[in-house]
């Protein structure tokens, strides 16, 4: 025979949520990287239960997916049929019939809940051997909630509902908060005689209480620290004001461990992301996932990063950045992308309106603007100009380029991949490179120029391109069609210029 079980977590996810109006199940709605139920199973972990059962029922297959993705120990229970959440807590300790020692009864959708918190319960109900233990909260308006009566020793006399309380009992403002700690075969005991005989014809876990008063079972009161930890919701309105409560809290923290947050209300930071000291997050900031940001980096304003990690020292600005690697004193943005895989190493610098997937930039390596890095390793040092295209789909497999340290490609150049340039290398802007370059080459693709004199004149005359080219006179024309080849290598084998080829 198994030991006996010393603690046991029930957390009730099997409602519809039909005020949601969604396709998707209420506790699987997500509030800050986690969904609601999510955060209900972090509050839950540090009590180390030895078993964790989630009650589903509506939407079951997708919660039970969800569990096995974000806590493949936690165990699902199906309520085939919601009969109340007497039903379903009865339904859970069905399925582990030695559990013993206590059960944890939580709601599925109140995400502010604190793990301290529910320690702190579950501690005082252990210490007092009570049978059961509930969780209040204080609030300024108790409407349409639950009371809290006790008994002239400060236990719980009854839970009575606004719809069945007196105006004395209405003025109360303790609350029942929807969160349990039991006796577990007290409760089981409890639970088997529970009636149907009301309103809803359900069976009421509130109810439980009242029968272990009446068997003089001891049931205490423990009060939530901050009332706003026991808040659900029903309809996304609520879900938003409880978004606006989490950031706020999460908020705080950061800055009161030294980060500074330069605008607070429009700042967003996920429960999954982490920050060091001296960073700084500028305003319009969603921060998601597993994103770190390293200390004295700056984010912002305007950026959104997710499962991103930025190291000390960075600069990301007006940037959207999806599973990247930023290094140490790396630049990125404005108006920057990365796409997963992507990684910059230290000092390296991502420009306006550049996107780079899958590719390394290396160290103090530049792409300052208007590009598309994909599948590519750039060495330290190199630069590339403006309008350059790593030309790495062929329209059905996906080649890598390799532009080596110290090398310069030109603005409006196209990499077709695979191809390598080598280090020290140049490449001629406008060039098409369809091959690689040796180390310290110069590769040139263009075609000669010809400048065609008086074309103007004779083929778009009365125009305002006309009229100037006329005040301009014949010596503004340029020079012969014969000497018009300007930008290829000339004779002695030289190239041109680099400000001809490539921007910073």
């Amino acid at each position: 025979m198994s030991q006996p079980r010393l603690r046991t977590v029930v957390v009730l996810a099997a409602g519809e949520g039909k005020r949601m109006k969604s396709a998707i199940p209420k506790v699987l709605h997500p509030i800050l990287g986690r969904t609601l139920l999510g955060h209900v199973l972090a509050a839950a972990a540090p009590l180390a239960a030895d078993r964790t059962l989630v009650v589903v029922g509506h939407g079951a297959d997708q919660v039970t997916d969800h569990l096995a993705g974000v806590a493949a120990g936690a165990e699902p229970v199906l309520q085939a049929e919601q009969h109340g959440t007497g039903h379903a807590v009865r339904i859970a300790l069905d399925s582990t019939p030695d559990a013993a020692g206590t059960v944890v009864v939580l709601n599925g959708d109140v995400p502010l809940l604190r793990p301290e918190t529910v320690t702190a319960l579950v501690a005082a109900h252990e210490a007092a051997g009570a049978a059961a233990t509930v969780l209040a909260a204080e609030v300024a308006d108790p409407t349409g909630l639950g009371r809290i009566v006790r008994s002239e020793n400060g236990g719980l006399e009854q839970i009575v509902e606004e719809r069945d309380a007196s105006a004395a009992q209405r003025a109360i403002r303790e609350i029942n908060a929807g969160i349990y700690a039991f006796d577990a075969a007290l409760l089981r005991d409890a639970l088997g005689k529970l009636s149907t005989d009301n309103d809803q014809g359900e069976e009421y876990l509130t109810d439980v209480f009242g029968l272990l008063v009446a068997t003089g079972e001891t049931v205490a009161v423990h009060v939530a620290p901050d009332a706003t930890e026991t808040l659900g919701c029903n309809d996304r309105v609520e879900l938003a004001a409880l978004r606006r409560l989490l950031r706020d809290r999460i908020n705080e923290g950061w800055m009161r461990t030294g980060v500074t947050l330069l605008d607070p209300a429009t700042t967003w930071i996920d429960v999954t992301v982490a920050l060091d000291r001296d960073a700084v997050v500028d305003q319009n900031t969603q921060l998601r996932g597993a994103t770190t940001v390293g200390s004295g980096a700056t984010v912002g304003p305007d950026t959104t990063l997710i499962d991103t990690t930025v190291a000390a020292g960075a600069t990301v600005l007006r940037a959207h950045s999806v599973g990247a690697v930023i290094g140490a004193g790396a630049s990125v943005g404005p108006y920057a992308y990365l796409r997963p895989e992507a990684k910059l190493r230290d000092r390296a610098k991502v420009g306006t309106f550049v996107e780079v997937k899958k590719s390394e930039i290396g160290e103090g390596a530049k792409v300052p603007h208007l590009s598309y890095v994909g599948d590519a390793t750039i060495g330290a040092q190199a630069n590339i100009g403006a309008a350059t295209i790593f030309v790495n789909y062929d329209g059905v497999h996906k080649h890598h380029t390799t532009i080596g340290e110290a090398a310069f490609v030109g603005c409006d150049t196209n990499l077709v991949a695979p191809v390598e340039v080598g280090a020290g290398a140049y490449i001629a802007a406008g060039s098409a490179i369809t091959s690689d370059v040796p180390p310290g080459a110069l590769g040139v693709t263009r075609a000669e120029q010809r400048n065609v004199e008086g074309w103007v004149a004779r083929r778009r005359p009365g125009t305002k391109s006309a009229a100037a080219a006329e005040r301009a006179g014949p010596k503004a024309a340029g020079a012969s069609e014969g000497e018009a080849i300007h930008g290829a290598p000339d004779a002695g084998g030289r190239g041109p210029a680099p400000g001809d080829t490539a921007t910073e």
